[in-house]
Parts: C-alpha cells; structure tokens; sequence
C-alpha cells in the first residue's frame, strides 16, 4: 500500500513544493496515512496490557550526555511508560560511538526484539548503508520506526574570535569545526555544505558530545561546529546567541526556521538545480530530527503500541512542560511517516546516490 505513495512523494522531492512537504511534517500523519494510522491506534488499544507489566524498557541514546538528542529522549523517558499498557519503567543510558552507528548496529542485529528495547540514533546514522558505510551493519527500511520528537533546523556557526563573521569567508578562509564522528550529523553536514556549497571547513574528529565540542570552541581548539540543532542551541547555549560569542553561518534544512529569518539557508546558496536536488536528498532527514526506533520484526501488534504511545506522549501536557523548559520543540512526526521517509530516501534515484555518496565518504 505506501509504494505508491512513497514514489509520488519522491518525485514532489524533486519539484519546488517539497520543501513545503517537509516543513509541514508534523501533519503527514493524517495527511498521508490515515487509514494506516487508525489501524494502528485500534490494534494498539486491542494489545495485551499483561506483558509490560513489570516490566523494564531500556532506552538507549545514541549521543553522550547533553545535547539535544540526551535531553528529548530522558524527557521521553520520564512520561512514556504511563501510556503503555503495564506501565513498564523505562530507563534511559547512553551508548556512545560510531557517531549513532555503534547503537543502530545493536538494535538491528543483537538487541531484543519484543519491545523492551528502544533507542534514539543521530538522523544521519540511518542513511550510512546508503551512501556505502560498511560499518552500518543494518537495513534501515526494516527498523520499527516508532516517530521523531521533532523535525530540525541546524545551523553551521563560528566563534567570535574565528575571523569567520558569515558563510562566504568561508569560501576562502578555512574553519576548523569540530565533529564527534563519521555517521554523526556534525561530520555528514560539514563534509555536504562543503562539497556542494564550496566551503572550507576542516574537521576535528573524535569528540565524545556536542558539549565537548562547544568547550573546543571556548578554549579555541576549534573554531566553530556545523550541523548544530538549533533546538539544541537554544537549549543549551541561549547566552552564546545573546552575547553574539558565535556567528550563525548557514541553515541546514529544507526551509528557514522562523526564528532566523536572516540567516541563510542552504537552499538559497544552491549554485545549480542539480545541486539543489542533492540538498534535498541529504537534508530531508531533517523532518525526523529526534527519531525513536526499536529492532526489526517486533509484534505488530507491540510496533502499534509503542508507536501509539510516543504520539500520546508527544501531546503529554507534562512531557511539553518539560520540553518548553528545557527550551525543546516538540513537533512530532509519526512513526508511519518516519519510516514513509526513510524508503523514501533509499528509493532516491541512483544518480543522486552516487553524487551525495562521493559527498559523505
């Protein structure tokens, strides 16, 4: 049933209104899958309460501790037990590594599948397989997408002190930014903005968050970082944007946030419509920006029912407080329409794949 709908949504990709598709991800439940959804709800409801019961969901962040990816998943993981049947604990732990693909490698091949195990992995970690990553060790197409806290904006930005004020110095200046690793989005979206746009970052590898990569920047070992969420930004470093101690470069995604609307977007610097096409290709993992999954081949019926409890979770009027206290979005995007993408994405035409794969390598 969703391969039609999945070509279709491909070939709006290619074409000037997908950027409004993408920025309107949070509605594409009801928009695309409505009969699919409410089938899911209704198994969900007709699901055992028995086997959650006393039971513990380990809940595994794929980030150290800090940063936009540890805080919405410990926010998930202090409000969604109460709508699971059972009421299981849900503990949260950090397993770093890889840049996302450490953690994506257990789920897929070594973790539980029956439902006690889930896990939030960097966005871009999804796609290695398809860019040729030998070290992703999974088929992202069949992972139990259970939906994304958020869709995202980030942004490529330099310390003050950098020499580095906007994004066409960096055209013939280079910026030392750091990254914490291959598969993770500050090295995917530096070595993107780079291929496609011509700029001259070079990276630092092997920080262990992106905590570690601003104190990099205060004590000036780098000189900035690309593909922060500004989520995250806000969240974490609100006094950097006050006391302008960095310059905001570039945005990475689909549409300018409208918090931003002076900053420029990757989109507006295409130098072709080739090039456009790639960006499109590479950042519409942007629609699910926090993303949740559990390992292949889980129960439907159990897929249903953590898939409908994250949506309950999202609407959670406790889950938002936390989430606006701590500065977070909560935009969230299904998990149908997670894994609606993610085919979408590996469908892309091969000419495309083989352009961004020279881009990532």
């Amino acid at each position: 049933m969703a391969l039609p709908t999945l070509a279709g949504f491909w070939r709006k990709s290619l074409t000037s209104d997908f950027t409004h598709a993408v920025r309107s991800a949070a509605c594409m439940a009801a928009a695309i899958f409505p009969l699919a959804w409410s089938a899911a709800a209704e198994a969900a409801q007709t699901a055992s309460p028995e086997f959650y019961k006393d039971k513990t969901i380990e809940l595994l962040i794929s980030s150290g501790p800090g940063g936009g990816y540890d805080a919405y998943a410990r926010i998930l993981a202090r409000h969604m037990g109460k709508h699971i049947p059972g009421a299981p604990n849900i503990v949260a732990k950090n397993v770093e590594g890889a840049g996302g693909l450490r953690l994506a490698n257990i789920l897929y091949n070594t973790a539980p599948k029956d439902g006690t195990s889930l896990g939030t992995i960097y966005r871009s970690a999804a796609f290695e397989p398809l860019f040729g990553n030998k070290a992703a060790q999974f088929d992202a197409t069949r992972f139990t997408w259970i939906g994304s806290a958020s869709s995202e904006i980030s942004l490529c930005v330099a310390w003050r002190d950098s020499g580095v004020t906007k994004f066409e110095d960096m055209r013939s200046q280079e910026l030392v930014v750091g990254t914490t690793g291959r598969g993770s989005d500050s090295f995917l979206f530096t070595s993107i903005v780079n291929g496609v746009l011509g700029s001259k970052m070079r990276m630092v590898s092997g920080y262990r968050s992106g905590n570690d990569m601003n104190l990099a920047m205060e004590r000036g070992e780098v000189g900035g970082r690309c593909g922060w969420s500004w989520s995250s930004i806000r969240s974490s470093n609100p006094g950097w944007i006050e006391e302008k101690k960095v310059n905001l470069l570039v945005q990475i995604g689909l549409s300018k946030h409208p918090d931003l609307p002076n900053v420029p977007s990757v989109m507006d610097l295409a130098k072709s419509a080739e090039d456009a096409q790639i960006l499109k290709l590479l950042f519409a993992r942007q629609t699910m920006a926090y993303p949740f999954l559990a390992p292949p081949d889980l129960p439907p019926e159990r897929a249903n029912l953590l898939r409908k409890a994250f949506m309950d979770s999202m609407q959670d009027k406790d889950l938002i407080a936390d989430a606006h206290r701590a500065n977070l979005e909560v935009l969230p995007v299904s998990g149908a329409d997670v894994e609606a993408l993610v085919r979408t994405v590996y469908a892309a035409p091969h000419e495309l794949v083989a352009r961004a794969s020279e881009l990532v390598k």
